[in-house]
């Protein structure tokens, strides 16, 4: 009776032994691949009002570009104008300011 109770002790240590025993998830490759994108930054709408002269400076800019095989939009001049400006140290952006006359706000009237 004490080897049949010592038998039955091993086999209940063993089994449960055997069921703590986990193995490692299984993840699909794509999640290990999946990188997170930084979310996206939210886009405002403006308006604003510019000489015609500065206006058609932004076509011969967007030319030049599509010259040199870079497709570019409006927009986007306008943020690399800004980039430029950042860059700049605190003479070469006054200095700019300085250099763009002022327009009145608001829509021109019609002609």
């Amino acid at each position: 009776m004490v080897e049949t109770a010592k038998e039955t002790e091993g086999k209940a240590v063993q089994a449960p032994a055997k069921s703590k025993v986990k193995t490692a998830p299984v993840v699909p490759v794509a999640a290990e691949e999946k990188v997170k994108r930084p979310k996206k930054e939210k886009v405002v709408r403006d308006s604003f009002t510019m000489p015609k002269s500065d206006y058609d400076k932004i076509g011969l800019l967007k030319q030049k570009c599509l010259a040199n095989g870079v497709h570019v939009k409006k927009g986007e001049l306008l943020r690399a104008g800004l980039l430029i400006l950042e860059r700049a140290n605190i003479e070469q952006l006054t200095a700019a300011v300085a250099a763009v006359e002022t327009v009145k706000t608001g829509r021109p009237g019609k002609s």
